[in-house]
């Protein structure tokens, strides 16, 4: 299997710098051999790619780039605490978070945007459990947070 930065790269993408906490926290921490992260914003260079609600000011395709950037900012996390994502074992678990309407329905959708992320990069060791979770409102007024846990 490629490395998964190589994978990151066949796609067109990178991993960002981890993004600074907006509060007291860290942005992921490990014990034993899982690490977990802190909820990850979509934050691209400092500066969310999009605010509001989906299914109002945001579209479910606008969130879902919101859900893969956000899923950037974990691994990038990630590799802060273990120093190579190639000592990736398994993505155990993704939690969406999706600051929605309350008529929008889409939130796995939206989410499909990190999980299919994984799924490219990490082949079979990105197949995960997940919960995609509808909110009134998310930091700073994000569209998407998402947080992970994974094996080392």
């Amino acid at each position: 299997m490629s490395h998964p930065e190589e994978k990151l790269a066949e796609l067109g993408l990178k991993l960002p710098e981890v993004a600074k906490p907006v509060a007291a926290y860290v942005p992921a921490v490990r014990t034993g051999n899982l690490v977990y992260t802190s909820g990850q914003l979509p934050l691209r260079e400092g500066t969310l790619i999009a605010t509001g609600k989906v299914g109002d000011a945001v579209t479910a395709e606008v969130a879902s780039e919101c859900a893969q950037q956000c899923a950037l900012n974990a691994l990038a996390a990630i590799k802060a605490e273990i120093g190579d994502l190639a000592k990736i074992k398994r993505i155990v678990k993704a939690v969406a978070f999706i600051a929605s309407t309350p008529e929008f329905t889409g939130q796995p959708q939206v989410a499909n945007g990190a999980s299919e992320l994984f799924g490219q990069v990490f082949g079979d060791l990105g197949q995960h459990a997940r919960s995609a979770v509808g909110v009134p409102v998310l930091p700073l007024d994000a569209p998407v947070e998402v947080e992970l846990i994974v094996e080392v």
